[in-house]
């Protein structure tokens, strides 16, 4: 698990901070050459005005915003990848995904965001999470630890690789820049992306609910889930899915599809031919 650091969101964070070196890498830094140090701090401080500048002289215009923001949400690709899902407790925990935020966020203009490794030692990484609206100056930062770790079954495996510590790494900085953006963002502009997300995946425009449904069973199938493990959990027939039901299961086949969890968090695996024979035989319904 990685341990949270710090998590803010402020209008007044001096700008060039979020483009600065940390404290820590600054330090080991010290030790090589002070003059790179001067040289960074310089540079990132240019940068971050440079970014205002542009941002002052090319203002946002709200209403194209919304508009552009509506017109992305009712594309079937994009509301396809808009939600996700998790269990958690016996629950269903679901809400928008990066790709989603990351749409919003070039649509609304003007926000810098990213990750950034700001330091690596003792087999755990020091990352940053942050949003920064560059006319409003509001930031939302979150410094986190994380140890190069990867759960695989129920234990913890020591990640040596260059490549796998940067993909672990990316994978949970992500779901954090998420939270960034959509903290940055005005509630009403998520809110209304997220209504005409679900409004195009409930099919409110020329293909049916219920061809849908057929096509998403198709894409379920393709990953090992039939449609007998689906109307399980769904307890009804995939012919009587109402929309909600639809978002629901989208939700889960991207948290699937992305490797946020796996099949047997959704679905009860099917009972195989031996296990099915013992059971009749206990009813005394074969000899």
């Amino acid at each position: 698990m990685s341990e949270e650091i710090m998590e803010y969101t402020s209008p007044s964070t001096p700008s060039a901070m979020l483009n600065m070196p940390s404290v820590g890498v600054m330090a080991q830094m010290d030790n090589i050459n002070q003059g790179t140090v001067a040289i960074e701090a310089s540079r990132a401080i240019a940068e971050a005005q440079g970014k205002l500048v542009i941002a002052k002289k090319f203002p946002r215009n709200e209403i194209a915003a919304y508009a552009k923001a509506m017109e992305a949400c009712q594309r079937p690709t994009m509301a396809a990848k808009a939600f996700y899902s998790f269990p958690r407790g016996g629950q269903t925990v679901e809400g928008p995904t990066i790709r989603f935020a990351e749409e919003l966020a070039r649509c609304w203009g003007n926000i810098d965001y990213g990750i950034k490794e700001l330091s690596q030692d003792d087999g755990k990484s020091e990352m940053q999470a942050y949003a920064w609206d560059l006319e409003t100056n509001a930031q939302s930062v979150q410094n986190f630890t994380n140890p190069h770790q990867r759960e695989q079954g129920k234990k913890m495996v020591t990640l040596t690789s260059q490549r796998d510590i940067y993909e672990n790494n990316a994978n949970m900085a992500t779901r954090r820049l998420r939270s960034r953006i959509l903290a940055i963002l005005p509630s009403w502009f998520v809110e209304d992306a997220i209504t005409e997300c679900k409004k195009t995946l409930a099919g409110k425009n020329d293909t049916p609910l219920i061809d849908r449904v057929k096509n998403m069973v198709v894409q379920f199938a393709k990953m090992g889930v039939t449609q007998e493990q689906i109307e399980k959990r769904l307890k009804k027939k995939i012919e009587t899915m109402n929309a909600d039901d639809f978002v629901e299961f989208i939700g889960i086949y991207n948290a699937i599809k992305q490797g946020e969890s796996k099949i047997a968090d959704w679905f009860e695996a099917e009972k195989v031919a031996s296990e099915l024979t013992n059971e009749l035989n206990g009813d005394g319904l074969l000899e």
